[in-house]
């Protein structure tokens, strides 16, 4: 082993009795292992939270709205059919249903709720959305042409305190010129299933009714509000929809794909992920930083070790080999000890948050808030690679101008008082 190692590692773990200024060096050391573990930990923690909550904020949006979706601007689409052929004839769409989309309100009892009122297909829609697997009660199957139902979210069910067989009425706010007065139309809806998305925007605010029975309450005949469609890649939605806009035959017609009807969700949590990483690189950075002090004052204390290894033979860049051994091995055990605990809070948040709730009496994860009903979280390989790479970086930086110092040390000065 060269001897810059053995002697590195020896001033590591030198195990003498701390005195005075040695003790005081060695509670900086600890100090500085622990910011760097501690902001590796949170580094590791928040950037899995921030990728699991984009996805999972992705996947939830698009189970209930749409990869790309083509309508017309004056709401109502006669020829929705030739739009959903021609829109299929394009190889990345998988699937195309029509829909109906118009505001509401909701009456039970003396409950009153806004409510969005989505008309669909049930068969077509299952192809573009997740409607089916989000049942928690009925069947989106039970939406059936004249029948009058309707299938509610789970948290406009329970504003409403409707339950799964009661009849709910649904307002429509066109009214009915008569000449006494302009009416609003007002259809009893049975509710047949309740679903639950897990995504607080649609589950307590949309309803979900047979097209028929939405084109018979709004008065639209035969037309639609537009054609939604699946796609095999979500993120080739963008370059599907240029393409649309330019192979639809029918004039006049709006394509437009989640990253543009949902794009503020989008931009805030990557602004969010971006603003939380460069913070939580500063906790880094000045943690990596107090190796600094660290090894000024380790240099001062070996003094006249360093006089003698010069004596000895010692280069200087020897000397310097040294100190930043030291540093290093401060950064490298701090480095180890946030990437395991940080992998093992991102791992098991499920378990983490309830705890911290249950011991703080305090809501850590509100879904009304959060869009979202449970914490997500996604480690992403690359995130921990490059958060170690960076902080080891930082400590190699932090200790090259003390390790420099000490090469600089002069023997006869350090030994005149020895």
């Amino acid at each position: 082993m060269p001897y810059e190692i053995l002697v590195g590692l020896r001033y590591t773990r030198s195990r003498k009795r701390a005195q005075g200024r040695n003790r005081f060096i060695s509670f900086i050391s600890l100090v500085s292992m622990f910011g760097i573990a501690l902001g590796v930990a949170a580094l590791i923690v928040v950037l899995s939270v921030m990728n699991g909550f984009q996805e999972e904020l992705r996947t939830r949006i698009l189970g209930v709205a749409s990869h790309v979706q083509v309508q017309s601007p004056e709401g109502g689409l006669m020829a929705w059919q030739q739009v959903a052929d021609e829109s299929l004839r394009n190889p990345s769409v998988r699937a195309a249903a029509p829909y109906v989309q118009e505001q509401g309100m909701l009456s039970f009892d003396e409950g009153v709720r806004g409510t969005l009122v989505r008309g669909v297909i049930p068969s077509a829609e299952e192809k573009v959305a997740d409607f089916g697997r989000y049942m928690q009660a009925g069947s989106f199957d039970a939406l059936q042409a004249g029948r009058f139902g309707i299938v509610l979210g789970r948290d406009l069910a329970a504003a409403l305190r409707v339950r799964l067989g009661e009849k709910v009425t649904l307002i429509a706010p066109q009214g009915l010129v008569t000449p006494a007065a302009v009416l609003p139309r007002v259809k009893q809806f049975e509710v047949v299933g309740i679903f639950e998305a897990g995504m607080y925007e649609y589950d307590s605010s949309l309803a979900l009714v047979h097209i028929a029975d939405a084109q018979a309450l709004y008065r639209l005949g035969d037309a639609v509000s537009g054609v939604r469609l699946k796609l095999d890649d979500l993120f080739a939605a963008p370059r599907v929809a240029r393409e649309l806009a330019m192979t639809i035959s029918e004039p006049g017609l709006v394509v437009a794909d989640w990253t543009r009807s949902h794009a503020n969700f989008f931009r805030a949590v990557a602004l969010e992920k971006t603003m939380m990483t460069l913070i939580l690189f500063l906790i880094v950075a000045v943690a990596a930083f107090n190796i600094v002090s660290t090894l000024v004052m380790a240099v001062q204390e070996k003094y006249a070790d360093i006089a003698i290894l010069r004596t000895l033979g010692a280069s200087p860049v020897s000397i310097m080999a040294i100190f930043v051994l030291q540093g290093s091995v401060i950064g490298l055990v701090g480095l180890a000890a946030g990437v395991a605990g940080g992998l093992a809070i991102a791992h098991n948040l499920d378990v983490v948050i309830p705890a911290l709730e249950t011991l703080t009496g305090a809501t850590l994860w509100n879904k009304e808030i959060y869009y979202i009903n449970e914490l997500p979280s996604k480690v992403l390989g690359s995130d921990v690679s490059t958060i170690v790479t960076v902080s080891f970086v930082l400590t190699l930086v932090a200790a090259l101008y003390p390790s420099w110092r000490a090469s600089k040390v002069n023997p006869a000065e350090a030994l005149r008082y020895e």
